[in-house]
């Protein structure tokens, strides 16, 4: 399963590739990518694991930066 996520107050770019790179390190994650100039959270994972890797996804990226708001359309 593949989705995207707007992400809100993403402010640093170097914030962003540390979050792309702790998310894809978690188990589960088949493909991601923040991009901090359209502030979007791109993530693949499997199907049935992808709740899971989601909720871990947005406890590193508030982690990472704490104002940053993960916007599940």
């Amino acid at each position: 399963m593949k989705k995207v996520f707007k992400l809100e107050d993403l402010d640093c770019a170097h914030c962003a590739a540390k979050m792309e790179d702790g998310i894809r390190k978690l188990d589960g994650v088949i493909n991601v990518q923040v991009n901090f100039l359209s502030q979007k959270l791109t993530l693949e994972a499997a199907d049935g694991e992808f709740d899971t890797v989601l909720k871990k996804a947005k406890e590193i990226i508030k982690k990472i930066e704490p104002d940053c708001v993960v916007i599940d359309k």
